[in-house]
């Protein structure tokens, strides 16, 4: 018999063993994956396409650069960085291969797949050679890692110097009374969408649960410092709904 404690890490509200945490996630966006964009439009009433320009806005894509976008799914945020950077290329990773499959039917059908590179991997183990990369970005999904640090630790690693990361995040609003009718409307009717929409109430209820387990947009930058990024800075999108951090390998 072992004496040895496993550790843990949370999944929404439930306290799980920090080894089933990325397979429970997998379940999750699997689960979602072909009404993944509707939802975000649903859910967010459009906002997210807002928050994703601005991030675009803050990064200034520019011509020839590598992205790497992290738990990119569907590839919104490539394809936002290819629209704007002339001659770049992006690499889409994500964990869940169903999330990846649904971006190149809409790569194909753009006509943008000679850009784009789709990988299934762990962002906190990621299959590339350090310096590769001119841009990390990450798009709601740094909160699904089971260790951000980590993810944090290897962003930084594979971005060349003077590499830039930008995570965008669904984060804190620094008001009580909004904070109520934000988790009101979160809590009540998020889940209820779910189910009408993808027929899939529980995820839903997950996602939901983790954004409100997500540090606050402070303490996160301090995990972006740690990591060895520099120049930090973040901005809040829709009064703390969203958060964009961004950093800078020097």
């Amino acid at each position: 018999m072992s004496d040895k404690k496993e550790n843990t890490t949370h999944f929404g509200f439930e306290t799980i063993l920090e080894k089933d945490k990325s397979e429970k996630v997998q379940g999750v966006f699997s689960s979602v994956a072909s009404k993944y964009d509707v939802m975000n439009d649903v859910m967010s009433l459009g906002i997210h396409r807002v928050w994703k320009d601005a991030m675009m806005d803050w990064l200034a894509p520019i011509r020839g650069q590598a992205l790497l976008d992290v738990a990119g799914g569907t590839g919104d945020i490539s394809f936002r960085f290819l629209k704007r950077a002339s001659g770049a290329n992006a690499t889409v990773l994500d964990l869940t291969e169903p999330m990846l499959a649904e971006g190149r039917k809409r790569a194909e059908n753009v006509g943008i797949s000679g850009q784009l590179e789709w990988v299934v991997g762990d962002a906190m183990a990621l299959p590339f050679e350090d310096d590769s990369f001119d841009v990390y970005t990450i798009s709601f999904g740094i909160r699904n890692v089971t260790d951000p640090q980590k993810a944090l630790s290897e962003a930084y690693r594979v971005l060349k110097p003077g590499g830039r990361i930008m995570v965008l995040e669904f984060s804190h609003i620094p008001n009580d009374l909004l904070q109520w009718f934000y988790d009101k409307y979160s809590f009540n009717v998020i889940p209820r969408l779910g189910q009408i929409i993808a027929s899939d109430r529980s995820s839903y209820q997950y996602l939901v649960e983790s954004i409100r387990k997500f540090p606050k947009q402070e303490s996160f930058m301090k995990l972006v410092n740690a990591a060895g990024f520099e120049n930090t800075k973040y901005r809040n999108l829709t009064m703390g709904v969203a958060c964009l951090h961004s950093g800078w390998k020097i």
